[in-house]
């Protein structure tokens, strides 16, 4: 099974909840699926988040374009995924 661990600072929970919400119907079209998210208990302005994925690669792909268009309209855009193989 894979996973992708996602960290972003300088949030808010509720927004990232609300955004992953409206996502949601996208997100499982690319065989996505919201497990579990979290704020960093010793620094609040970091949230993680977890996806299990069916095809990483092609989740990867996605990502890296999702993630450069980010970047076109904010530079400052640095979200950090980790890509996760398991049993």
């Amino acid at each position: 099974m894979a996973h992708i661990l996602n960290k972003l600072t300088g949030v808010k929970l509720e927004d990232v909840k609300k955004q992953l919400e409206a996502d949601a119907p996208s997100h499982a079209e690319q065989v996505m699926y919201l497990e579990h998210i979290w704020t960093n208990a010793d620094n609040p302005d970091e949230i993680f988040f977890l996806f299990r994925v069916d095809d990483l690669n092609r989740c990867k792909q996605l990502v890296k374009n999702v993630y450069a268009e980010a970047r076109k309209e904010n530079p400052e855009t640095k979200p950090e995924k980790i890509f996760l193989y398991g049993e």
